[in-house]
């Protein structure tokens, strides 16, 4: 759809204005321009009167007046402009002015509504600490590899806030999730909308060729379902298949280290049963959920460190090492204990799980 033209609101006046200079007298209407009021309106009334004898009460020349006062409290200095760009924003939503790529990424409504949603919860509630943000390359592709955890997937979503807001080239994180996420309703959506794919090998490879900054966390649902007594203890890594994709395509492997979300719910028991009457891998007991209800659902407080490692490069490999099985297994198990060292180191220097 094209785009519509923009037409000014004042293009009519200066036309009326400049016709009226040629003949060298004002336009009627534009009294308060051309130094006349129109006929049977008082020059007050036409715009004669300043700012200066407008009253204590009265508008400042360029504001809002109250309307304008309220708004820049609420909103900011910039209020204006922020409106502007909203309406702006929801004129596209309307019209379908924007653009998505074939695995339905909206770059526009991730940084403009999905990462303002998750924000607060990263800066105020988790108060996230990044470190080592500068091992993610400033350009072209590169597979992040973390630790899974903490019941529900809130790490991967704060990983990616992390990314997006704290790299010097802002770069956006796809992540690679769970056939369960893509079958869920909304879930599904939004996950498409936030660049997210399935977990797959093809997926992968065509964004990481396409210089994407790809993520993936190879535990799974072994991960984020564990019980609490085994937390920080890394799961199996599966067959290394995000290994032989990073030798495909040769970009660098970037280890990635969380700490505190392991805490947000402590699942202290898993109710098969139930989990197989829901289709779901597991079915959470935390001391809060089921009992406490909807409440039960909202996390615990915990402070959080996200850590990005030095990259493990591979394209000093030919394409042809992603089908040795010996080195993809030594490989992923280099990522593996690099992560598992480091969440160590962390948890070592942390000085409680909530400050």
């Amino acid at each position: 759809m094209g785009d519509a033209k923009v037409i000014p609101f004042d293009e009519g006046a200066r036309g009326r204005r400049a016709a009226a200079s040629r003949r060298g007298t004002a336009h009627p209407a534009d009294g308060a321009d051309g130094g006349a009021a129109a006929p049977g309106i008082p020059a007050q009334a036409a715009g004669g009167r300043t700012g200066a004898d407008a009253g204590p009460g009265a508008a400042p020349a360029g504001g809002g007046g109250l309307l304008g006062a309220v708004a820049e409290r609420l909103l900011g200095g910039d209020w204006d402009r922020r409106v502007a760009s909203g309406l702006a924003f929801l004129r596209r939503r309307v019209t379908g002015d924007y653009e998505v790529d074939e695995f339905g990424y909206d770059a526009e409504l991730t940084d403009q509504v999905l990462m303002s949603v998750l924000r607060p919860l990263y800066e105020s509630y988790f108060r996230v600490e990044v470190r080592g943000i500068e091992n993610i390359p400033a350009e072209g592709g590169a597979l992040v590899v973390s630790n899974h955890s903490g019941t529900l997937p809130l790490d991967a979503l704060m990983t990616q806030v992390a990314v997006h807001d704290h790299h010097p080239a802002k770069r956006h994180l796809r992540l690679l999730a769970a056939d369960l996420v893509f079958v869920l309703p909304l879930v599904n959506e939004l996950a498409r909308k936030a660049g997210h794919t399935l977990a797959c090998a093809e997926d992968a490879e065509i964004l990481l060729e396409r210089g994407e900054v790809v993520g993936v966390m190879p535990e799974g649902f072994k991960g984020i379902g564990k019980p609490f007594a085994d937390r920080y203890k890394l799961q199996r890594f599966g067959r290394g298949g995000f290994v032989a994709t990073a030798l495909k395509t040769g970009v660098p492997i970037v280890p990635c280290s969380v700490v505190g979300a392991e805490e947000t719910y402590p699942m202290l028991g898993n109710a098969k049963t139930v989990a197989r009457l829901l289709g779901l891998p597991y079915f959470p007991l935390t001391p809060t959920f089921p009992w406490l209800g909807p409440a039960g659902v909202v996390p615990l407080p915990t402070k959080w460190v996200i850590q990005f490692g030095e990259p493990i490069p591979t394209d000093g490999y030919p394409p042809e090492a992603a089908e040795d099985p010996m080195l993809v297994f030594n490989l992923t198990d280099q990522v593996r204990e690099t992560i598992q060292h480091t969440l160590y180191e962390l948890l070592v220097q942390r000085r409680s799980v909530f400050f």
